[in-house]
């Protein structure tokens, strides 16, 4: 039992699918699927890239450099 859905409801839930679907189309859905759920676990675990903050040294003027005013 998986999440509290017995096997008799799994089998019911794959004959619709089998129906709707095509037996086709299954392993590109599985395999969608898996990538999907792949890339989700990547995402989560790996930590968010911050964009890097562009710091400017901003240096007082030197003393003895400024202009005296007349």
């Amino acid at each position: 039992m998986i999440g509290g859905i017995g096997m008799s409801e799994l089998l019911i839930i794959l004959v619709i699918v089998l129906i709707i679907f095509g037996a086709g189309k299954l392993p590109e859905i599985g395999a969608g699927l898996g990538k999907g759920i792949r890339n989700f676990k990547k995402a989560t675990q790996e930590e968010p890239e911050l964009p890097e903050k562009k710091t400017e040294k901003i240096e007082a003027p030197a003393a003895g450099t400024e202009k005296p005013s007349s």
